[in-house]
């Protein structure tokens, strides 16, 4: 009887490419860059749905001070939105450009007067070089210091709050969203925002219903409260899903950029957590997987980090996942260190 030839399975062909050029490639194979249409039109009803909900409570609750609950509510679901406009912004929902601008600019700029092609434009910079002192606008010494070296330098306002920035940061978080309210009226007046006419209509119809409606159905003093609690937590709750990304985590400097990979997972965290935590943080608690695959639909970050994590560990490259709790420890140890240098007396 004749044997069969051995089949001998071809040579395994050496790996190719960058670290992450080879990341990719199990990312691809694993199918989770296949966009959701289908998550993508639940979410956007759901977050739709509560946004009508929470003003239409609003209304029939009218002058009462229960209305405050309205006011925690719609800073929730305004925070809903801006994550939204987030995933709109990275062409996570649509494939096209224009339809994820144009989306993008109802949900920001008339959903919560947030200006979205500035916000874009910033946040595309912060995901190019994220936690680099010089390049990442995100570590602009505005109000807070980031590092001891801008402690140092620090004038006005920054050198006033910086000594005790770790204590005044949440309480500063409620300034948030006025300040997304202004930088995106700020934005208008700069030439080269694209749709600059559109943005502004669109930020004019939102303040003009938004006040038009809380002085319409309060007495004055109750609408300004109402405005105050709802912006205020609004602004907490931003801040609240944004700080546990990088704050905390090595800052980048001069010349100091790594390859692609190493520039995206050293600078970031993840932050551990069930189902709930994803819908809260808005499938931020992934920043690794989020910051190397920004395009990807967020309900498959949770998938991806398995396939990252390992890849990681196979380099040697650090990776770090810490609770929510921890990551708000680190962010204020790291402010408070910042400010180290403002602590210290002035010599002569």
């Amino acid at each position: 009887m004749n044997t069969p030839p051995t089949v001998r399975p071809p040579p395994a062909r050496p790996a190719t490419g960058s670290d992450f050029a080879r990341l990719s490639r199990k990312i691809q194979e694993a199918g989770l860059m296949a966009r959701r249409p289908g998550y993508y039109a639940l979410r956007i009803a759901a977050v739709t749905a509560l946004y009508a909900a929470g003003w239409a409570a609003f209304v029939l609750i009218g002058d009462s001070w229960w209305t405050l609950a309205t006011a925690a509510f719609l800073a929730f679901v305004f925070g809903q939105v801006a994550l939204l406009a987030h995933d709109l912004a990275h062409r996570q929902v649509f494939r096209l450009r224009k339809a994820s601008e144009r989306s993008g600019r109802i949900a920001g700029n008339l959903g919560i007067g947030m200006g979205y092609g500035w916000w874009q434009d910033k946040h595309t910079r912060h995901h190019a070089n994220p936690n680099h002192e010089d390049l990442d606008p995100d570590l602009d010494p505005d109000i807070f210091v980031w590092t001891q070296d801008q402690a140092r330098t620090a004038k006005g306002l920054p050198r006033l709050i910086g000594r005790s920035q770790a204590f005044l940061f949440f309480p500063l978080l409620t300034l948030e969203g006025f300040n997304l309210h202004v930088s995106g009226v700020r934005s208008l007046f700069d030439r080269s925002l694209t749709h600059r006419v559109g943005e502004g209509v669109l930020l004019a119809a939102h303040f003009v219903a938004y006040l038009g409606v809380l002085f319409l159905v309060l007495p004055p003093g109750e609408a300004v409260v109402f405005l105050l609690v709802h912006q205020g937590l609004f602004g907490v709750y931003l801040g609240s899903i944004f700080a546990p990304n990088h704050k905390g985590m090595p800052v980048l400097r001069g010349s100091d950029r790594p390859d692609f990979l190493r520039r995206q997972v050293l600078t970031s965290r993840d932050v551990r957590g069930g189902r709930i935590t994803d819908i809260v943080l808005g499938g931020l608690n992934y920043q690794i997987e989020h910051h190397l695959f920004p395009s990807m639909p967020s309900p498959h970050l949770r998938r991806a980090q398995v396939i990252v994590r390992r890849h990681c560990q196979e380099l040697g490259v650090g990776y770090l996942e810490t609770s929510l709790a921890r990551s708000y420890r680190q962010t204020l140890a790291s402010l408070h260190a910042a400010g180290a240098p403002l602590r210290r007396p002035r010599t002569a």
